[in-house]
């Protein structure tokens, strides 16, 4: 049996056997904003599993930043967060035009508080304790819905940046991204003429538990400009010293 009652949780072999056997080919991105980090870990397991991309945060803030950021496919959220509630979260990201399936979990059984987590935009509400399977079946459920892949353009000059398929064309041809230089760059494109300090590039872009230093976004940048600069001109990505990095959409300074 694979359930999850409150912190307590029982994973077998079979199921994550199970689970790898379900794997497509298209590797879905899950956000689960949950602050039991037994429960985070459990269900990142079960979903990398079937090979699905998962980032986890803790709080509500986190949960917006990533958001607010970058396209997933599907989002897992807990009522019940340590800095808000995930009702408050899903209010205003439904009010700020967010459009991702999100799957509600909780331990509210009651019709009302179910009536709440639809009314705030919920897609599917999950009650404690649930089994992964379940889990599992609800969130394929989501991502099979029309609108579950939908996927995000961004152009600058001779760029055009596909987050869903995780692609790159530059001139249209296809340029090969490490994960790291792809998050960088989406960054870049969704923030296009702003400069950030190079602390906030690292806040933004590298995972929580990550120890990347300045070296590490310098060599990131120093990379990606290799990538997506044209020969003989300044670069799309401009160093302002003593402040920070500008994406330069219109290719001028």
């Amino acid at each position: 049996m694979t359930s999850i009652f409150g912190k307590v949780t029982l994973v077998s072999a079979e199921d994550l056997a199970t689970a790898t056997c379900q794997a497509t080919e298209h590797m879905p991105r899950l956000l689960i904003i949950e602050d039991d980090e037994s429960l985070s870990n459990t269900m990142q397991d079960w979903f990398k599993a079937q090979n699905m991309e998962l980032e986890a945060v803790t709080t509500a803030r986190e949960g917006l930043e990533k958001l607010t950021f970058y396209s997933y496919d599907l989002v897992i959220v807990d009522w019940g967060l340590p800095d808000s509630t995930g009702i408050a979260l899903l209010k205003e990201y439904r009010g700020k035009g967010g459009i991702t399936p999100v799957l509600m979990l909780t331990g509210r059984s009651a019709v009302d508080d179910k009536e709440v987590g639809f009314d705030s935009g919920a897609d599917d509400y999950l009650t404690k304790p649930f089994h992964l399977r379940e889990l599992s079946a609800r969130v394929r459920a989501l991502l099979r819905r029309p609108d579950a892949f939908v996927t995000s353009s961004l152009k600058a000059q001779d760029l055009e940046l596909d987050t869903g398929a995780r692609k790159l064309l530059k001139a249209g041809k296809e340029v090969s991204l490490q994960p790291l230089e792809f998050g960088l760059l989406e960054f870049f494109m969704r923030h296009p003429d702003q400069v950030f300090t190079t602390d906030a590039l690292l806040n933004r872009v590298w995972p929580n538990d990550s120890d990347a230093s300045v070296d590490t976004l310098r060599t990131c940048i120093k990379k990606l400009r290799r990538k997506i600069d044209a020969e003989n001109q300044d670069s799309m990505i401009s160093n302002l010293p003593g402040v920070g990095y500008r994406f330069n959409s219109n290719g001028t300074i």
